[in-house]
């Protein structure tokens, strides 16, 4: 059964694989796939380096969950937790891949009106040369990652299925 858009959860790992913890989103959706605990309503991507060209893929989201490398000047392996406004700051350099990032996020209001929320996940990168394998502070991070992000979409889902019932309720009256 395909979810009406505004019951859709997605969730978006991104970053560059080859650019060591560049990569940790897509390494965190990976993971977050195979997990038993994700919910059986959210749809994930890996959106590697695209940015823009996500659109396609999102616009009829009304949750989004962005998984990625952030630079926030903390200590590497940090966690970074972003939503609303303060996905603004993307525009300003958070992102380590922060033009596809911050364009697909103010692009994306122009498309749809469907996203009634928006969040970013992510870790700290220790280094984003080239190479294959994450640091250690952001392979030990992983793990806490992908617990967030299964807490945000239980909540999620738990805000869908009240919204379902409610729907319910009304359409019976």
């Amino acid at each position: 059964m395909e979810l009406k858009p505004a019951y859709k959860i997605t969730v978006v790992g991104v970053g560059n694989t080859i650019h060591s913890d560049d990569g940790a989103g897509v390494h965190a959706l990976e993971r977050l796939r195979g997990d038993p605990r994700l919910p059986s309503n959210v749809t994930l991507i890996d959106g590697g380096t695209h940015g823009i060209e996500l659109l396609a893929y999102i616009h009829d989201s009304s949750r989004l969950l962005l998984l990625d490398a952030v630079d926030v000047g903390e200590r590497a392996g940090t966690l970074v937790r972003m939503a609303d406004s303060e996905l603004r700051g993307l525009a300003c350099g958070a992102s380590v891949h922060q033009l596809g990032v911050a364009d697909l996020l103010a692009t994306l209001p122009l498309v749809s009106e469907m996203a009634r929320e928006i969040v970013l996940l992510g870790v700290q990168p220790a280094s984003t040369d080239w190479g294959t394998e994450l640091s250690a502070p952001v392979e030990a991070a992983l793990g806490p990652l992908v617990d967030a992000a299964v807490e945000q979409l239980f909540r999620w889902s738990q805000e869908i299925a009240a919204l379902g019932g409610m729907c319910s309720l009304a359409a019976s009256r």
